[in-house]
């Protein structure tokens, strides 16, 4: 696809995201003064509220009617059965609302989460959290964005120059709880999660005891926070592609680097295909994003390839 054509979907996608923002605010208003509900997926961890239905709609409308000849995966479509793999159709991969318990909860990590694939490769993402009025946009060679109320005109991220990260004990970090909590998915997560934390001088052996842990809820907000360098790591498992497919390309574009699972990550780190997202990573269910750590693409990928290294000694992974 040439340049125009791309400029076009891009513009038109931060245009959408806005436009489904305020429908996902709206629902949220109606959703205080009624009886509006919620469904469960699941279990009582993973909802679905009419609004997420309401503004999947809103979207799918809004793309076929402007590009009837691209391609469209949804979260709460795929729930209903129209399950889509990805092919050579530009193809846009679609969270309505990522973050559906902090909506429920009026919590506000809760964001419109819309990427792009053309030609298999994550090429536009758009984030919006409507009730921070915060944008955060991507597009392959162009860089990605932060706009909000307080910087109305978009600021290019990382929002600060990268600075170093020598070890975990220096990094903030996030993960998340997710909504499968079977006993041998939780021991091994916590355990993980004990590694990750822990003080080796107190009594955790092979403790990393990382500077802090944070979990917002959303992962299209987390891959955010690491490509605005507010996040050092994020690591999830479980996840599906539209709840990561934007933020990937927001994180690459600040100098972020993604992995997918700890065979994938061993291979890119030793390989020449670091920071390469397939299709395969792209649906894997097992992500870790870095942010940016130096200005110089050698020493960057050095750099992140050490802490990804570092962190991967704390992981047992499971099957999502």
């Amino acid at each position: 696809m040439d340049e125009a054509g791309i400029s076009e979907i891009y513009a038109f996608a931060i245009e959408l995201a806005r436009k489904a923002g305020r429908a996902i605010v709206d629902g949220s208003s109606r959703r205080f003064s009624s009886a509006a509900g919620f469904d469960h997926k699941k279990n009582t961890a993973d909802l679905v509220t009419e609004t997420d239905e309401a503004v999947e709609a809103l979207v799918k409308r809004e793309i076929s009617t402007r590009f009837p000849d691209h391609a469209f995966i949804g979260e709460e479509s795929w729930a209903a059965g129209e399950e889509h793999a990805l092919g050579n159709q530009v193809t846009w991969i679609v969270d309505p609302i990522d973050g559906t318990t902090n909506f429920v909860h009026a919590f506000p990590y809760t964001c419109i989460s819309i990427g792009v694939v053309i030609d298999s490769v994550p090429t536009i993402g758009v984030v919006f959290a409507p009730f921070m009025d915060t944008l955060y946009q991507g597009c392959l060679g162009k860089g990605s964005f932060m706009s909000s109320p307080h910087h109305p005109a978009p600021r290019r991220l990382p929002l600060v120059d990268p600075t170093p990260l020598d070890d975990l004990r220096q990094a903030l970090v996030a993960f998340e709880w997710g909504s499968d909590r079977r006993v041998e998915v939780l021991e091994r997560k916590l355990d993980c999660f004990r590694k990750i934390t822990g003080d080796p001088d107190g009594g955790i052996a092979g403790g990393k005891m990382v500077q802090g842990v944070r979990s917002v809820g959303s992962a299209a907000l987390n891959f955010c926070h690491v490509a605005s360098a507010n996040l050092d790591l994020y690591w999830e498992i479980g996840c599906w592609a539209w709840d990561v497919c934007a933020g990937i390309v927001i994180a690459q574009e600040a100098g972020a680097a993604i992995v997918g699972s700890k065979d994938h990550a061993a291979q890119a780190t030793q390989g020449d295909e670091f920071n390469v997202v397939t299709p395969a990573v792209l649906t894997g269910r097992k992500y870790t994003v870095i942010r940016a750590i130096d200005t110089d693409k050698a020493k960057n990928e050095q750099a992140q390839k050490h802490i990804l290294n570092e962190f991967y000694q704390c992981i047992t992974e499971w099957d999502p």
